[in-house]
């Protein structure tokens, strides 16, 4: 049966139904074998006449490569933030060490900073206006920081 189908095709197949399982069960794992499929029909279709086993051996290679991209390469990218590192709706804690200039001095502990186009409260040491400060901690809406 598979005689009269061009070898090239039952690699697309196997890609397409590989990739089908990583749309419905996703982990980013069966995508990069699926592709490793794919790129070996599309060498098959370059090259007819290999045998069985030179794809077999060609697909492994090829389905380890990808998966290897992917966890070396893709992957650190896609997983800067993981979940537990997202600040969303925290914007306070993004500001944390950046730096800021003081629009009204630290008196008693209490001033304000400039940041982006407003305003925020922040605590430290006494520092006169137009100080700089990096902010270390927030505190409610309130940055801690501390003289840059």
């Amino acid at each position: 049966m598979f005689a009269s189908i061009a070898a090239h095709y039952i690699w697309w197949i196997v890609a397409l139904v590989l990739i089908a399982i990583e749309v419905i069960m996703p982990g980013y794992f069966m995508l990069w074998i699926g592709i490793g499929a794919a790129v070996t029909g599309v060498l098959v279709f370059i090259v007819p006449g290999l045998s069985m086993l030179i794809q077999s051996i060609l697909f492994a290679v090829l389905a380890f490569a990808s998966c290897a991209a992917y966890w070396y390469g893709l992957r650190p990218t896609l997983h800067r933030n993981e979940p537990g590192d997202v600040k969303l709706n925290r914007r306070a804690e993004q500001l944390i060490g950046n730096r800021y200039v003081l629009i009204e001095a630290i008196v008693n502990g209490r001033g304000t900073a400039c940041v982006g186009d407003g305003q925020w409260l922040v605590s430290g040491p006494d520092l006169p206006l137009g100080s700089t400060v990096e902010v270390v901690a927030v505190e409610g809406t309130t940055l801690k920081v501390r003289p840059a």
